[in-house]
Parts: structure tokens; sequence; C-alpha cells
């Protein structure tokens, strides 16, 4: 997506500058949500203020809720078809090896110390067995990693 929009927002419309896309990289990073919407929300905001990052962001959702709205009504008559059914249960495991690839990626690209490690399997535990609230979790994540590392920095001062 990243370079779609560098091509169409800096290259094509000159809407936003190309130090502009590392701020959107940097904040579609820290905040939840795809990149594409906090892109659009970012530029529309750059363009017209608080009314422009809403039009874009919702210029951005709206086509693929109303796709997702259509297929979901149109599959309730399919649902119990045998075929459908085959077809979904691919479908499950297919999204399934995406998710394996996007842990195997993260993983490699994390850091590799005992905390990391501790706080990924507090995190599984806590959303995946406990059944804590995810959003919760990122935070108390989120937490224990500026902790951590405001204390590393400390440390190294000294």
């Amino acid at each position: 997506m990243i370079p779609l929009i560098q091509k169409e927002m800096v290259e094509n419309k000159h809407w936003i500058s190309d130090e502009d896309i590392l701020e959107i990289v940097a904040i579609a990073e820290s905040t939840p949500g795809p990149i594409a919407i906090n892109a659009a929300t970012f530029i529309g905001y750059r363009k017209a203020g608080v009314w422009g990052s809403f039009a874009a962001t919702f210029g951005t959702v709206l086509p693929s809720f109303v796709i997702i709205t259509v297929i979901a009504y149109l599959l309730r008559g399919f649902a119990d078809y045998p075929v459908v059914k085959h077809a979904f249960f691919g479908i499950r495991a297919g999204v399934l090896a995406l998710i394996l690839k996007a842990f195997v990626t993260m993983c490699k690209k994390s850091p590799r110390n005992t905390l990391s490690y501790c706080i990924m399997a507090a995190a599984f535990l806590l959303a995946g067995i406990f059944d804590f609230h995810v959003l919760l979790v990122l935070i108390a994540c989120a937490v224990t990693g500026l902790l951590f590392s405001m204390q590393t920095e400390r440390r190294n001062k000294k």
C-alpha cells in the first residue's frame, strides 16, 4: 500500500510530500487500523482539517463496507450449500496460513530479549486463553515496552 499511496498522493496529486509519507508510516505503525485508512485520515486532515479527515476516512471505508454488506447478504442464501461450506473451510485454512506468515514476519523483526518473549507470552495468554479485551492487552504491552525503554535509556546515560 505504501508505494501506491506515495505514487498517487505525492507524484500524481501533489497533495503531500515524500516526508509526509514517512510520517504516515510512523503513524500507521503506532495506531490500530489499516494503513490506507490511517493515510486517508492524515491526508484529509492536511488538505481540509477535521472535516477533510472525516470525509477521506469515510470515503475510504464506505466502498468496502458496502461491498462486504452486499456479499454477506447474498451469501446468506448460499451458506447451507455443501460447496459453500467446503469453500469457507478452505478459506479459513488460508487465512490461518496468512496470519501465521504475519506472525513469523513480525517475530523476525521483533527485538530478541527476555522481556520481549515475556510480553509476547503474556499477551497470548491474556488475549488468547483468558479472553481479555485485545485493546487492553495492546495498551498494557505498549506501556510495558515504554517503561522498559525509558529505564534502559536512563541506565545507558549513567
